[in-house]
């Protein structure tokens, strides 16, 4: 039987969980399909129920602000989820630039994981990210972020979405990506280019040989074999794409807490 203190934490235990299961629906490896829904809402509730006698609680009322206050948790959680999830997709921008090189763009397949399109050399980045992020604990810093968001926003305090810092962080962010996807395709793509031109002199010089022929075979020789001796390089920089995950997560806490 529930005691009035149990009654009394049941307001802020609704807004808990209200942030950690958007939370846990949105951000890389605890939200994909192949993980049974039942362990998501069973982590949620043992989160939060660990958080409530963690942080301090404040007096809320059952009332209309209670109803905004349990969406206002519910974008925060996603907030947080989608950022450390759409900075991971760089790695999947970078295929897709590299298959657009190799002829690949094509072959798409489907991500097991989330059910959408994704390339072929994109997934493969992809889950050599995953597998980085599973070996260097970092599920477990997400989840620390998810903890320590609730020092920066506090459950009975509003947010606003439509400040000139929110908007300039997204804007950043974004940027940020494209910039990185960019850096992780650059050495393939570059290669991929200079064959391109060797081609080029090699189709004007013996116009009796079919480059496009050879071309095809050519390219994806050469992006493997380059590919081959960029997994150490990706590896760093897959290592500085998740210390800028938990850094700009860090930063939409502050602007959306107003700090």
């Amino acid at each position: 039987m529930l005691t009035l203190i149990d009654l009394n934490l049941l307001p802020a235990f609704l807004l808990i969980l209200a942030r950690i299961i958007a939370f846990i629906a949105t951000v890389p490896i605890f939200s994909y399909r192949n993980i049974p829904n039942t362990f998501k809402i069973g982590i949620a509730i043992f989160m939060s129920w660990i958080l409530l006698f963690t942080i301090d609680i404040p007096d809320i009322s059952l009332d209309l602000s209670f109803v905004l206050l349990v969406f206002k948790e519910a974008f925060v959680g996603m907030i947080l989820g989608m950022v450390a999830y759409v900075i991971l997709t760089v790695v999947q921008i970078a295929g897709g630039f590299i298959d657009f090189q190799m002829g690949f763009a094509i072959a798409n397949i489907i991500d097991p994981q989330t059910g959408a399109q994704s390339p072929v050399i994109g997934q493969y980045f992809y889950t050599f990210a995953i597998l980085f992020l599973l070996a260097v604990d970092g599920h477990h810093l997400l989840i620390n972020g998810a903890f320590y968001s609730f020092e920066l926003i506090a459950i009975d305090q509003f947010i606003n979405i439509g400040s000139e810092s929110y908007i300039l962080t997204v804007l950043t962010m974004f940027n940020q990506m494209f910039l990185i996807a960019f850096q992780m395709a650059i050495p393939i793509v570059g290669c991929l280019f200079l064959v391109d031109v060797a081609l080029g002199i090699i189709a004007r010089t013996v116009p009796q040989l079919n480059v496009f022929v050879v071309g095809i075979p050519l390219k994806i020789t050469v992006s493997l074999f380059v590919i081959s001796m960029f997994i150490v390089l990706y590896m760093g920089l897959v290592r500085s794409l998740f210390g800028y995950i938990i850094e700009m997560m860090h930063v939409f806490m502050q602007v959306l807490g107003g700090v």
